[in-house]
């Protein structure tokens, strides 16, 4: 099996969607100890954002080969600005391709990459939860949600940690509760 991790925080070691990918992706190894790991840092070395010259390469690109390859993808986001890290954006933009990992047809698009596993340790400094004053500002789960979906991943995986900015306390209270989530994540 091959697991695509990809961290897109540029906090360093402070980031918590890093704690977390980390986690859950030693969760799947002790389960599947053959599990090979290709792993992407996509602050530290940003997918270019698409401009017309990159349409025609895109689907032989080595985001989208590294992508189709695996079975699970772990990947690491914070929420900046109500959003998703525009490396993380860029990346996505590399991905979706039509006739690689989703089609038109005479129902509407359809989408190709349904058999995979994918992932989301999200972080956010907020409260933006479901029943939270700011829930309508979430832009970043729901994002994700719907672009995976749109390629066929319908059980997209989301662990979040937030509250982060809030306090040590609520920090420390909320990565306890996310790490928590990650060690039960299922091989």
């Amino acid at each position: 099996m091959n697991l695509l991790h990809l961290d897109s925080s540029i906090q360093g070691e402070r980031s918590a969607s890093r704690a977390l990918t980390a986690a859950i992706v030693d969760r799947l190894r002790a389960e599947n100890p053959g599990l090979a790991v290709d792993y992407r840092d996509l602050a530290a070395a940003p997918p270019a954002h698409l401009d017309l010259a990159d349409l025609a390469g895109v689907a032989d690109g080595d985001d989208l080969k590294a992508f189709l390859d695996a079975d699970i993808v772990v990947i690491g986001a914070g929420m900046y600005n109500f959003t998703i890290p525009s490396q993380l954006k860029a990346w996505i933009d590399r991905i979706l391709v039509a006739g690689q990992t989703f089609r038109y047809g005479a129902n509407g698009p359809e989408g190709l990459a349904g058999g995979k596993r994918v992932i989301v340790a999200l972080s956010r400094g907020g409260l933006y939860g479901p029943g939270s004053p700011a829930a309508a500002a979430e832009h970043a789960e729901t994002y994700l949600r719907s672009v995976f979906g749109f390629i066929g991943v319908t059980a997209l995986e989301v662990i979040v940690a937030e509250g982060l900015a809030i306090s040590e306390a609520t920090r420390t209270a909320a990565m306890a509760a996310a790490l928590d989530q990650a060690a039960l994540i299922a091989a």
